[in-house]
């Protein structure tokens, strides 16, 4: 473990103390500084701190338009994307449209059959239901075709999306806060944040026709847990926006305010809703909403948040949960045969992976992907078979290397290998011909090795420095567990170094024992991980609040140690 670099972040000494003298803890102080906050007032998580919707292109427009398709009733159909962020978003669309006084139906495309996107094929799908107009929720930017396709008919199309642009955009009203010459100045948003900025809008064109008037304003807040979701199950940024986002909608669910969908969802999972955090969201109630659109068909995870029905809510989480288990059993298969295919390679002279087998369940793809760029330190690509005679890729890349650029340039020198491609700078998703594998796998390869160095494969641990005795205590963890945490803003880590003690395995696959420093000792963890510890490590940790038999105890849990 020692060719593993600890590295201490780095911050501003002034950022620092400007925090220090708003009455911020001298050691979350440095741990935000060194995440770019360099006033306290970027630490703010009421609504009234949220980037205003009039900076986003485009959306008066949109608004007026939604505004009027409500005054008219005029029939809508959302189409969504199939991953948590698609299903989130098209649940606020769905709910906040009926709230603003719109009945809407949605459709999303099952991955398997019908691909990514508003496609031709999905529009012909929509014009069963004789819509007016399709409002894309998480998808869009890059559907030329299908808006075409629409127009062709008669219907109207309306983008709402995130991600990254293409050289040309659909012609189509579009919000997106990566389109080209949009001011708004949070680009991280989620589908979900902003579609849930669309109805803001939408709401505000509404009363300033008077069409509330004499009643009460609808409360578009109510959808903030589902915005929450969604915008940590995506992994976008946390910048201040999102983090504001995200605690609001925490605070609904601690509060009792959640929706009878997510509560389900934290009951399959057996998390305590009363104190949730972004750790649920990403790692227990965002993969079983997952598991529906990577396994089956993410029409039944939106059904779950739009239901208002305990019992209904309850029954399809614990199918979610369900699948999500079966998930992962696929993905532990598909890791050990991905083992099997870098046997015959040496990663270390490899600058990235690209792996293909026939028989890997194209769901779980981007999962393993992620596993393998966690594990080797390098851009990873997995592919499984898609339709006739296609293989479908799913990325994931460390931070030097922007994933969709890196294929934007294989693209345009290799003009007819990539079929399509889209996404974001740690995650993209492409089509290629079966037969044309190899040479993509070599192009991949040659421009990622033209555009990342050797330092850049080399594995970092960052950590927040030491952390003294005094400051070690259930206490200070509880300041740490009030603020969100998440992709961008990481929670933090610190380094020290222990004496080992009273290992022993808990459940035959996580190694729990006691770390000793200046005399006093600490429960710790170190999960998926069987083999004994050396009597003396240097520890990089995380404190943590251990509940059990109604005690609170404190544990510190290893990232890593050497």
């Amino acid at each position: 473990m020692s060719a593993v670099q600890i590295t201490q972040r780095s911050y501003q000494l002034s950022a620092q103390q400007n925090l220090i003298n708003a009455g911020i803890h001298p050691v979350l102080a440095r741990v935000y500084a060194a995440r770019g906050v360099e006033q306290a007032n970027q630490l703010e998580t009421e609504l009234t701190g949220l980037q205003h919707y009039q900076t986003l292109k485009n959306i008066s427009a949109m608004a007026a338009r939604l505004a009027d398709a409500i005054t008219n009733q005029q029939r809508i159909i959302v189409v969504a994307d199939y991953d948590a962020d698609g299903a989130t978003a098209c649940t606020v669309a769905v709910r906040g449209l009926g709230l603003l006084g719109l009945a809407v139906e949605f459709i999303v495309p099952n991955r398997f059959e019908y691909g990514y996107g508003l496609t031709p094929e999905i529009v012909a799908l929509a014009a069963q239901q004789k819509p007016d107009i399709i409002v894309t929720v998480d998808n869009g930017i890059a559907s030329i075709a299908g808006v075409a396709a629409a127009h062709d008919i008669g219907i109207e199309v309306l983008i709402t999306d995130h991600h990254l642009p293409g050289d040309s955009l659909p012609d189509a009203l579009i919000v997106n806060p990566n389109q080209p010459d949009c001011p708004f100045p949070s680009k991280n948003l989620a589908g979900v944040g902003v579609m849930f900025y669309v109805l803001l809008a939408t709401r505000a064109e509404l009363q300033a026709r008077g069409a509330f008037d004499g009643k009460s304003v609808p409360n578009l807040a109510q959808l903030l847990d589902i915005v929450a979701l969604g915008t940590v199950a995506d992994v976008v940024k946390l910048d201040d926006n999102n983090r504001i986002l995200v605690e609001q909608g925490l605070r609904r669910m601690r509060q009792g305010r959640a929706c009878a969908g997510i509560r389900a969802l934290f009951n399959a999972a057996a998390r305590s809703i009363n104190v949730a955090n972004t750790g649920d969201l990403g790692f227990m109630i965002g993969p079983r909403l997952n598991a529906a659109g990577r396994l089956d068909d993410m029409s039944l995870g939106i059904t779950c948040l739009l239901s208002n029905d305990e019992e209904e809510a309850n029954r399809i989480a614990q199918q979610l949960h369900q699948m999500n288990i079966l998930r992962r059993q696929i993905e532990t298969d598909m890791q050990e045969q991905a083992q099997a295919h870098l046997a015959n390679i040496t990663t270390t002279d490899n600058y990235s992976l690209s792996l293909f087998d026939a028989t890997w369940h194209q769901g779980v793809i981007g999962i393993l992907a992620s596993r393998l760029k966690d594990k080797f330190h390098r851009p990873v690509i997995c592919f499984a078979r898609g339709n006739d005679g296609e293989i479908k890729g799913s990325g994931r890349s460390i931070p030097a290397l922007h994933l969709r650029d890196a294929l934007d340039i294989v693209s345009k020198r290799n003009p007819d290998l990539i079929l399509k491609f889209g996404g974001h700078a740690a995650a993209a998703g492409l089509s290629i011909r079966e037969v044309d594998f190899a040479t993509f796998n070599q192009q991949f390869e040659d421009v990622v090795t033209s555009l990342l160095s050797p330092a850049d494969l080399a594995r970092t641990i960052p950590s927040d420095g030491e952390l003294s005795a005094q400051d070690l205590t259930i206490d200070f963890t509880k300041q740490i567990n009030q603020q969100v945490w998440g992709q961008g803003f990481p929670a933090p880590s610190f380094t020290g170094t222990f004496q080992v003690t009273q290992q022993r395995l808990l459940k035959d696959k996580h190694l729990k024992f006691m770390l000793v420093n200046s005399g006093l000792r600490y429960d710790s963890i170190l999960f998926n991980h069987t083999d004994l510890l050396p009597d003396t490590i240097t520890a990089v940790y995380q404190p943590e609040l251990n509940e059990y038999n109604g005690q609170t105890k404190l544990q510190l849990k290893l990232l890593h140690w050497q």
